[in-house]
């Protein structure tokens, strides 16, 4: 008899070990202030003698019920459902942690079982490129995905415009226990940092860097030199139209102070129109002096209304002198 009794204890020991271990545990990853849902997917019939207990680590008590009563629920951030699932509200770092569901009575049995895991999400992450070799046909791109913690470099290499990553995709773990990872795809560069409850990612065009001629490879420097010669070609451009227009004004303006010159000839006055003498002494001409009235020439009525001219000439011209030697004049006194 007392053989059979301990043959009987090692079977409902085994029994209750499979029991326990049946139940695999189920990790679940939640972000940091986010809310999580642990169900029970099995339906339970609950007895009068039975017990339902929700746990954290094993020791601490979540929930309480009994059949019958109201559930005893013990913290706060902790929703009871009706079909005995539950959901942690706001979830901290400190939550982190195994929670499990059980049931006590005549014997003690496992319903469901979660290893919750809660991460912040991942901060931003940049994509720099470091350095720039090219030539004709091919050029190499140096790389690196940084974040504030952790980085990670790869070279990428193009020839005739056929692009791969020198020892392919590159990843690493960072010191928060994100990923990391920087790769090729589709002739595009990507920086992704991620982790199982959030990602960001950067990305950069290759060709921006390489698949051109050599001298036309973007840098800095490059950079600088387009936009000083764009600009210098602008200011050229505006000093010649400036110039343009100030020698069109100043030839409109000689036009118009040409046209308002007006040149007079005067008339040598005689000694006939000057003096009423007799006609006797009408042809003589002094041999030594000539005379010249200048006045202003008469303008129109209509006319008198319009600037008065800027400039006035005057030329005096000397009456020809003849064959015949012209006769003595009376003295000018006598006149």
């Amino acid at each position: 008899m007392a053989r059979i009794a301990f043959l009987w204890a090692v079977v409902l020991v085994s029994i209750l070990v499979f029991m326990q271990g049946s139940s695999a545990v189920t990790p679940v990853f939640v972000q940091k202030g986010k809310d999580v849902l642990l169900e029970v997917k099995e339906n339970v019939v609950l007895k009068e003698t039975d017990i339902l207990f929700w746990r954290f680590n094993q020791t601490s008590i979540l929930v309480r019920l009994t059949p019958g009563k109201n559930p005893v629920i013990f913290k706060e951030s902790v929703s009871f459902l009706t079909n005995y699932s539950v959901k942690l509200k706001n979830l901290q770092a400190a939550d982190s942690g195994v929670y499990d569901a059980r049931v006590i009575g005549a014997t003690e049995r496992k319903l469901v079982e979660y290893n919750i895991t809660v991460q912040d999400a991942v901060s931003p992450v940049k994509l720099n490129v470091d350095s720039v070799l090219s030539s004709s046909d091919s050029c190499i791109v140096n790389a690196t995905c940084s974040t504030s913690d952790s980085d990670i470099s790869s070279s990428f290499r193009c020839v005739n415009q056929t692009c791969d990553q020198d020892k392919g995709k590159q990843s690493k773990t960072t010191n928060s226990g994100a990923f990391l990872n920087i790769y090729l795809w589709n002739a595009s560069i990507f920086c992704n940092h991620s982790n199982q409850v959030s990602w960001t990612e950067n990305m950069i065009e290759i060709q921006d860097f390489c698949l051109q001629p050599a001298e036309y490879a973007q840098s800095p420097t490059n950079g600088i030199a387009i936009g000083f010669g764009t600009v210098s070609g602008v200011v050229f451009i505006l000093a010649v139209a400036v110039a343009g227009l100030h020698r069109q004004k100043r030839r409109q303006y000689d036009t118009e102070n040409h046209e308002n010159t007006i040149y007079a000839t005067p008339q040598v006055e005689t000694s006939q129109t000057r003096d009423e003498s007799p006609p006797s002494d009408a042809s003589c001409v002094s041999p030594t002096s000539t005379y010249s009235l200048v006045g202003l020439h008469s303008r129109p009525a209509e006319a008198r209304d319009n600037p008065l001219p800027e400039s006035l000439y005057a030329t005096v011209d000397k009456p020809a002198k003849t064959e015949k030697p012209a006769r003595p004049c009376k003295n000018l006194q006598e006149l």
